[in-house]
């Protein structure tokens, strides 16, 4: 039988260890393009480039893949496997592993997380991974198990169009994970400010500091599920349509 296609890319550069690591997981699966950026990505969300020019090469790195850098986002790097790089659609598109959490709010400003979106935006297969450890050298061995069980679980039994998954992965030694948990998205969102300084030269600037406020202990709430040591899925869509507000503005609203 021909191996599965797999497109990997992520937010936090072609180099970085978690997608080095994907990259290794996702080997052991199926045939794999990577396409990510050629420098660090995060917090880019769904952005695409557009008012500047693109270029990209190919690197030689460990491994039977082919690696291509990208001097654009983590969307663009969707974007232009499909159309430029690319023979065929993959069967799927991984993006992360990231360098911290993408679990609740986080997943609007995710670069990693729109990469998969977009690829849902297209019909394909696609999941995001993150580890809850902002550390260059985070231990990402120990996700593998379960990493390549929700990739071939998803193989073989494909999401309905425009569904793509968003994983989160606890920092704990692989023994002391419960488990994996399907899970909504938790009420929870950063409260910010921006702390003024003066640099030598008399001009102020300003560093955007805050913390997370989780405002949700559901049970069935993504960031509940990894405070108890679960591995957390969360089913994303891109359409933002509050279907369940429609009726009620038609009745307001239509003239």
């Amino acid at each position: 039988m021909q191996r599965p296609l797999i497109l990997v890319t992520n937010d936090d550069g072609i180099t970085a260890p978690g997608i080095r690591h994907l990259v290794e997981f996702m080997n052991e699966i199926g045939d794999v393009v990577v396409v990510a950026p050629n420098s660090p990505q995060s917090g880019k969300g769904h952005a695409i480039t557009i008012n500047s020019t693109l270029t990209f090469e190919e690197i030689s790195l460990e491994g039977p893949q082919h690696d291509y850098s990208l001097s654009g986002t983590p969307v663009d790097c969707v974007k232009f496997a499909l159309d430029k790089i690319l023979d065929r659609k993959p069967d799927l598109v991984v993006s992360g592993i990231n360098h911290g959490a993408n679990s609740s709010i986080n997943v609007i400003y995710s670069g990693t997380m729109s990469a998969a979106v977009e690829a849902g935006v297209e019909g394909l297969q696609a999941i995001g991974f993150s580890l809850l450890d902002f550390s260059w050298d985070a231990d990402f061995s120990q996700s593998k198990e379960f990493i390549q069980e929700i990739v071939l679980k998803t193989l073989k039994n494909p999401l309905p169009k425009g569904i793509v998954l968003n994983v989160n992965i606890p920092k704990l030694p692989k023994e002391e994970i419960k488990g994996i948990k399907v899970c909504r998205q938790a009420n929870a969102k950063w409260e910010e400010s921006f702390d003024e300084r003066i640099n030598p030269h008399g001009k102020r600037y300003y560093w955007l500091t805050g913390y997370f406020n989780n405002m949700d202990e559901s049970p069935d709430a993504d960031e509940t599920a990894l405070g108890e040591g679960y591995i957390s899925v969360v089913p994303v869509k891109f359409d933002l349509t509050a279907h369940e507000h429609i009726d009620s503005l038609k009745e307001l609203l239509n003239r």
